[in-house]
């Protein structure tokens, strides 16, 4: 099936990546000496600086600790994603899931917003989780929203499909 469009789609699961982090963010923060709102949180745009201060608040406000993906987890994922991807006629190229964070290269017709990808991929995937496990005391698997990069061409989306699949730590990697 020809698609129109490709995105490849990442989120973290809840707690692992937060705002001020050490690795650096994608945060939205007004930067100083700017006298209007730098966003970080947009593609193209740089991660924050470690922030320890900003990184000590976040993590007092963690309402459980930070969730860790299992390979029993990933292995209801992928079935779930799949089933997803198959319902909304939509077109997995790769997936990587690892213990912190899922990666997904998705081809689709026409040009649905790509938060609505995101979000049914999301919670899609919560529903499954919690048929098997208790879900998080923070109520929910993922950090909020996620990044949605668009895929302009072919050396893109094979770029993203390479990305996707040399993951490190990979809990489960598939192309398809």
């Amino acid at each position: 099936m020809a698609y129109d469009r490709y995105w490849l789609l990442t989120w973290t699961t809840y707690g692992q990546w937060l705002p001020g982090d050490p690795r650096g963010s994608v945060t939205r923060l007004r930067e100083s000496g700017f006298s209007h709102r730098v966003e970080h949180d947009q593609p193209q745009t740089p991660v924050v600086a470690p922030i320890p201060g900003l990184h000590a608040s976040a993590e007092k406000r963690l309402q459980c600790p930070p969730v860790r993906l299992l390979l029993e987890h990933a292995d209801i994922l992928i079935e779930q994603f799949e089933q997803t991807a198959a319902y909304r006629s939509w077109g997995l190229k790769a997936v990587a899931i690892m213990a912190n964070h899922i990666h997904l290269v998705v081809g689709v017709i026409g040009d649905p917003e790509p938060e609505t990808l995101l979000r049914d991929f999301k919670s899609y995937g919560s529903r499954a989780l919690n048929r098997q496990w208790p879900t998080p005391a923070s109520g929910t698997w993922w950090t909020a929203s996620g990044s949605r990069r668009k895929l302009a061409d072919d050396a893109a989306i094979r770029a993203a499909i390479e990305y996707v699949r040399s993951q490190e730590y990979p809990l489960i990697i598939r192309t398809y």
